[in-house]
């Protein structure tokens, strides 16, 4: 799933704070601003993939104009893509038994398809 949220950099002497106000909990710091977004989009992927394997509800972004932060916070949009993060952090292979016609299991053979990738890409796909 595709989020979009508010992140609030609160910049320091030493690092940049950050956090996403609707995400109670997404919270991290960075080096400097570059960093912090780095960061926080890590986290906040992180604490969705949580949210969404636990079946929580996923909270709605509020306005920019309704979150309250000091003069010197950067607010910043993070877009975060959970299946993607999925894909990139959970490499796990897991064994699943599907079942094809014969002509077809055949046909992919001769050819030289590889079935699982089919299969994977396909429910990529699907679950974008």
């Amino acid at each position: 799933m595709r989020y979009t949220y508010t992140a609030v950099i609160t910049p320091g002497e030493k690092k940049c704070y950050v956090r996403v106000p609707d995400i109670p909990g997404c919270v991290t710091t960075g080096r400097d601003v570059e960093d912090a977004i780095e960061q926080i989009t890590d986290a906040l992927n992180g604490c969705l993939v949580v949210w969404e394997d636990q079946g929580l509800p996923i909270p709605t972004a509020a306005a920019q104009k309704d979150i309250p932060h000091d003069t010197a916070d950067i607010l910043t949009l993070i877009r975060v893509d959970t299946i993607a993060y999925r894909a990139k952090t959970d490499t796990r292979a897991v064994r699943k038994n599907v079942s094809l016609p014969a002509w077809m299991a055949a046909m992919a053979e001769q050819r030289g398809i590889n079935c699982s990738k089919v299969l994977q890409d396909a429910l990529v796909r699907q679950l974008s």
